[in-house]
């Protein structure tokens, strides 16, 4: 049996979300069926608000409705710490924990030879200019996920960094393998930073 082609649209479109199949994007769909109105026009709208009015901040990359983000503009973060993260929702994670109190720079992703991504297709440019401008930065905390992409992106940071006389140290192994920052617990990520290295 074939779907209405609105609910068809809808499935269609529930499917571009990562994780969801067929079945969840069907059961989704009909479940906005059912919701009221006024419910549908709120969802509508949170999505229209979340692809218009946030942008990333100039200064660390972080999404944000206001520039710079509430962690750059706050005095009272620890200016001396930069702690580089691959994507926003990291800074997030990260944040949960509530014990680190430095800055942050987001990568928007890392090197990866295998799809063509080299070091002018992240964010890394920004924060070397922000290191230069910024002599008060004492330790950068490189926290790219402990996959092979993320580890390689780390050592070329490293490599950049360290000649600048800045101290270079990455989140221990307190994260497994092949994890991402995102779903790790919180205690994961306190052992994680506290047992940082220096590269």
């Amino acid at each position: 049996m074939q779907y209405p082609e609105p609910i068809a649209k809808l499935i269609d479109s529930y499917m571009k979300l990562p994780g969801i199949g067929e079945k969840t994007a069907t059961r989704l769909a009909f479940f906005t069926l059912d919701m009221p109105q006024d419910e549908v026009d709120e969802f509508a709208q949170d999505l229209h608000d979340a692809k218009t009015k946030l942008h990333f901040c100039s200064i660390c990359g972080n999404i944000t409705d206001q520039d710079p983000c509430v962690i750059c503009s706050d005095p009272s973060r620890d200016q001396t710490r930069i702690l580089v993260v691959e994507q926003p929702k990291d800074i997030m994670a990260l944040e949960r924990m509530n014990e680190y109190h430095g800055l942050y720079h987001v990568l928007h992703g890392v090197l990866s030879p295998t799809t063509g991504k080299g070091p002018e297709d992240i964010n890394i440019k920004s924060l070397l200019t922000r290191l230069q401008q910024h002599t008060e930065v004492k330790e950068v905390i490189i926290a790219t996920n402990a996959t092979p992409e993320g580890e390689s992106t780390a050592m070329y940071l490293a490599r950049l960094i360290k000649p600048a006389g800045i101290k270079v140290t990455r989140l221990a192994y307190g994260l497994a393998v092949g994890s991402d920052i995102e779903y790790a617990d919180a205690m994961t990520l306190i052992k994680a930073v506290e047992g940082r290295q220096e590269m």
